[in-house]
Parts: C-alpha cells; structure tokens; sequence
C-alpha cells in the first residue's frame, strides 16, 4: 500500500471514530435528560452511563478490559465486577498497565500475564518482560472491543496515558474497536501548563505531545491522540462521556470514591502535589513527604530553615497557594519541620512551576542549587529530560536561568496547546481553559509593580540602621513594613535564625537604595 493510500485509510478511520463518538455523545445527552434529576446531584462517570443505557455498545461483542483497582463507578463498584456480571456482556479478557490489576506492584517493575483469581479471566500484561508495552495481535485475537476504564493523575509523565494510546494504536491495526469510559481529570479542565513533549524525548512517560499538566480527560485525550495521527493506525474510537463534570471541578468537586491510582498517589489531591513537587523529587536533595499522608505535599530537610522557606514562597504572591508550617514523622522515626503546599484555588493554582519556585527559592535561602548538587554526584538527568519533555529545562537550570525565564518559554507552548486541544473538548463539560503560565507571570508583574511603588514611597522614609524585635514579629512582618527582602535581612545579620527570633533581640537593617 503507497503513503497516500495509507494516509487516505488513517484519515477515514479517524473521521469513523469521531463520528462514532459523536454519535455516542448524542444518545448519551439523551439519556442524561431522562435521569437529570438523579444524575445533577453528582458525577456519574462512563461506566455508569454505559450501565444505564444498558451496555448496549458492547451486545453481542466478546470484550476485553483494561483496567486496575481505580476503575470503579460512582458506587465504588469495580468495572470488572459490573461487566463480568452484566447479562449481555461478554467479557473475554483483562489487560494491566503499570502496576499491574491490583494497583500494587511497584513503579517500573515489569510482571508477566497471570489469571485473575477472582473472575479466572486471562490478564495481558502491558508492562511485561521483553518488554511488551502493547496488546500483541495475539492478544486481541479473540476481542471485538477492548475497554479502557482507568483513573487518570492529570499529568503527563503517569504512564497511563501513554499505554492508552499505544492500546489504540494496536487495536486500529487489528480492526478491533476501543472505548474509552471517560473519568474526570482530577486536576480539573481548564488549566494548561508546561512544555509541550519534544518528539526525541518520547518514552512510556511521555508519548504524545501535550503541556504536562494538559486539562483534558482520558475520553478527550484519546480523540485528539485518534484526530491529530499520533498514531500510526487510528482505531474506531467509542467515548462514553460523564454526566455532571464541569471544567472547574477538581477530584474533590465530584464526591467520587478515589481509589490508589498506584502506590504513592494515594488520595484524590495527591495528583496536585504530585504535579507541583514531582519534578524535584527527579532531582533529590529534600524530603517531599514520602511513606507518609503527605506524600509530595511539603518540602523539607535538616538543613533547611521551614519558617523562611514559608515566608519566602508566600512572598511571591503566587495566586491560589500559600505554605504553611508542618512537623511530620520521616521513616527513618525523626522529626521533621517542612513548609507545606496548600491550595486555596485548586482549580487554577499554579502546580507545574512550582518546582521551580521552590528550588530556587532553596538555593536562594540556603545557597544549596540542587540541580547542581545532582550533577556533582553523577546524577543522570536522562529521566528528568523524559518526565519534562524537552532537555530545555535542565539546561536553562544548568546556566542558572531565573524561573520567570523558563516560565516565559512556556507560553507559546501552552497557547498552542490551548488552541490545538479545543476541537477534541466534549462540549458538555465546557471548553474553555487558560494558560497557566501566563497567569503567573501577569500576577508576578502586577506584584511587582505594586511592590516599586511601595519601595518608591518609601525611600523618602528613614530606614532605621538597627530594630529591635517585639512580640509576635517575624522577619517576614519587618521586611514588609521597611520594604526590605527577608533575604537581604537574613544576610546583614550572619548567624540569625528567622524561627528563634527573641523579643529585644537587635537586628541590623540593610538602607534601601536612594538613587
């Protein structure tokens, strides 16, 4: 078959699967109107909608599920109780990704096709020795469908998406059908953040190219992956949409039971943390919560001094977060104190670029550039260029680039995005979104030039030489009232610690420059 002819195939399947999608979408609205009363009082994801139109997609199809423990409807049911029991299914097989069908083998760590004890079915492993990474023809011989119905972090490096896509691609080439029972994003819809993947950096981490925080859900996903030929041999693509998810919801908008996607994301915010400190824990150097409840929630270390980490980061006036202070037991049975992440606006704090606030805000407090420190020990940042799509930002790193830098080179990516996704959007949960990066940016500027105007006022004040602690101040509290950065405080006065300030204690204040 010539390029042409095979490019004219690839364009008719992709045109087949939207149809069929769109078709689904348009019964599935009428199914939603008979049950508005029940289905407006919560989410109803895919598999309830597909249940309540009685598994029609799937009569008379022998039907294969790809699927692990995070895969349950608005009940708590498992996909694979309710379509094994389900009269007119015929349920044939199971695939597993990572971490295989109950969710509990470690990350990276391959496992071989078994059975599954509870229903004796085959289970196919997408993450077997060899390595396999997609359904082999042999797998899909005796499937007409294969279903997917896996809960999603949000993020592009959770390797689910990946194998998803790879899933479409076998399933297009072996004429077998692929459905997606759509799930919500747990970071919501409407935020885009970070670059978008570089095709040399492509890896089970990073397969197609979307901003690693991409606000889209796995149905969405899978039509632009089926639209936009990522795929080699786009596959006839069914999406069972959800009743009742918004954009703007995030995981604990929609009272859905959340279920460990995998061992270290245990909880329906972990996904946001995860998203806002992964990228360090690429790096080393800071304890980030591990084997602990707040896992990739604060940011801690011996040498690092909590109290001034917290009044830093809250300085900036990054919108929807702030940091406040936690003491937490390590595994290891010391204490310890960490600034920890909190979101006022989940929906729209940043997340991606807070791994670069907070390390430079380690190296700005502590003098200790982490990056750095990793390349002394011969650390190999071929993970960190994958998890980040692009080897832009260890570079940019390496040369010291500030974080309004690296963030500025994200835009054009994330409005590119932003206008590339918007056709593959399911218009009943709205489609809209924002480029996270350039919100940030506005707000730093804003921020900045109210904070000139106070320094500006301020210089016709006399800015005492020496202060004199009082009750209940902090460094912080002084550097706002003078118009001084804590930092500048901290270095006129070795030796301070921000955290044991003593009422009478005499600080050297540094004078503000009066050109």
């Amino acid at each position: 078959m010539n390029n042409q002819s095979m490019n004219n195939k690839a364009g008719n399947n992709a045109k087949s699967g939207l149809v069929g999608t769109w078709l689904n979408l348009a019964l599935a609205v009428c199914v939603f109107c008979m049950f508005e009363s029940s289905a407006s009082a919560r989410v109803l994801v895919g598999s309830d909608v597909l249940a309540l139109r009685k598994f029609k997609d799937l009569e008379g199809k022998r039907v294969g599920l790809l699927t692990n423990p995070s895969g349950i409807n608005s009940h708590g049911q498992p996909t694979v109780e309710v379509l094994a029991n389900a009269p007119n299914v015929n349920l044939v097989a199971l695939f597993a990704v990572e971490h295989g069908i109950y969710g509990k083998i470690p990350a990276g760590k391959e496992f071989p096709d078994t059975e599954d004890s509870k229903t004796g079915l085959p289970v196919y492993s997408l993450y077997g020795p060899g390595p396999v990474r997609t359904p082999t023809p042999e797998m899909l011989e005796h499937i007409d469908v294969l279903v997917y119905d896996i809960q999603d972090t949000g993020v592009r490096s959770y390797t689910f998406i990946s194998s998803m896509g790879l899933a479409m691609e076998a399933c297009g080439e072996a004429g077998v059908e692929f459905m997606v029972l759509d799930r919500p994003n747990p970071l919501g819809g409407l935020r885009v953040e970070g670059p978008i993947l570089e095709d040399k950096f492509k890896s089970l981490v990073g397969q197609w190219e979307i901003t690693y925080a991409y606000g889209m859900t796995c149905g969405e996903l899978a039509r632009m992956i089926n639209g936009e030929g990522w795929i080699e041999h786009p596959c006839k693509l069914i999406v069972i949409p959800m009743s009742g998810w918004r954009r703007d919801m995030v995981w604990k908008d929609t009272n859905l039971k959340w279920i460990p996607t995998s061992p270290n994301v245990i909880t329906g915010d972990t996904p946001m943390y995860l998203a806002a400190t992964g990228i360090i824990g690429e790096l080393g150097g800071v304890r980030l919560g591990g084997g602990t409840p707040y896992r990739f929630q604060c940011i801690a270390a011996q040498w690092l001094d909590a109290n001034s980490m917290i009044q830093y980061m809250n300085s900036l006036n990054l919108p929807d977060v702030n940091f406040n202070q936690i003491n937490y037991d390590t595994r290891e049975g010391t204490t310890l104190t960490g600034a920890k992440i909190e979101f006022t606006d989940p929906s729209r704090a940043p997340l991606v670029s807070l791994n670069l606030f907070i390390l430079e805000a380690i190296n700005t407090l502590s003098g200790r550039d982490l990056f750095k420190a990793a390349q002394v020990d011969g650390h190999s940042f071929a993970m960190f260029d994958k998890v980040m799509g692009t080897d832009v930002v260890r570079l940019a790193l390496a040369k010291g680039r500030s974080t309004v830098e690296i963030l500025s080179s994200w835009v054009e990516d994330e409005k590119q995005f932003l206008t590339r996704r918007h056709q593959y959007l399911i218009p009943m949960y709205g489609t809209n979104g924002f480029s996270s990066s350039s919100l940030i940016l506005d707000e730093l500027n804003t921020h900045a030039t109210r904070t000139d105007q106070i320094t500006s006022a301020r210089k016709s004040m006399r800015i005492p030489d020496e202060y004199e602690i009082r009750q209940g101040d902090t460094l912080y509290e002084v550097s706002r009232k003078y118009g001084i950065p804590v930092e500048s405080i901290i270095e006129m006065n070795p030796g301070i610690s921000p955290t044991r300030l003593q009422v009478g204690q005499i600080i050297r204040l540094p004078s503000l420059d009066t050109d």
